[in-house]
C-alpha cells in the first residue's frame, strides 16, 4: 500500500476496554510508530476483512456489525466456502447501510483510499 496504509494481519483492534478483536486483516492509516505503543482505534482503520470458512455466520452476524457500530468505514467478509466477497460499507449504529457481493471476476475500489482497486480473483 505504499505510503497510503500499514498493512495488520491478525493484530488486535482497541474497541472499547474490553473488546479486543483481531482481525485477519486491516489496512490502516500511518501512524508515526506503526502502532507499537498501542494498538489502532477504530479511527486508525481504513478497512477490516475477516476471511471465514468456519466463522462465516459469526464475523457476518457478530463482528461485521460491532465494526460498523464503532464506525469503521469498510469490511470485506471473504467467504471462502462460495468463493464470494461481501462488502460492507456506509457504518452506522444498526450496522452498515450498504452490502454488496462480487465474484470473480470483478475489480472492486477501496472507499478509503480512492483510485486504490482490488482484483477479486486475487482475494481467493
Amino acid at each position: 500500500m505504499g505510503d497510503s496504509a500499514l498493512v495488520f494481519v491478525q493484530n488486535p483492534l482497541s474497541l472499547t476496554a474490553s473488546s479486543e478483536p483481531q482481525p485477519d486483516l486491516m489496512l490502516l492509516k500511518p501512524g508515526a510508530d506503526f502502532y507499537r505503543s498501542a494498538h489502532p482505534r477504530p479511527e486508525d482503520v481504513l478497512l477490516i476483512v475477516e476471511v471465514a470458512d468456519t466463522t462465516l455466520a459469526y464475523d457476518r452476524d457478530i463482528k461485521v456489525p460491532l465494526y460498523a457500530r464503532h464506525a469503521i468505514p469498510e469490511a470485506w467478509l471473504v467467504d471462502l466456502e462460495n468463493k464470494r466477497l461481501h462488502v460492507f460499507t456506509s457504518p452506522s449504529d444498526t450496522g452498515y447501510l450498504e452490502s454488496h457481493s462480487l465474484a470473480r471476476p470483478a475489480v472492486l475500489c477501496l472507499v478509503a483510499l480512492s483510485g486504490s482497486q482490488v482484483d477479486v480473483g486475487g482475494v481467493f
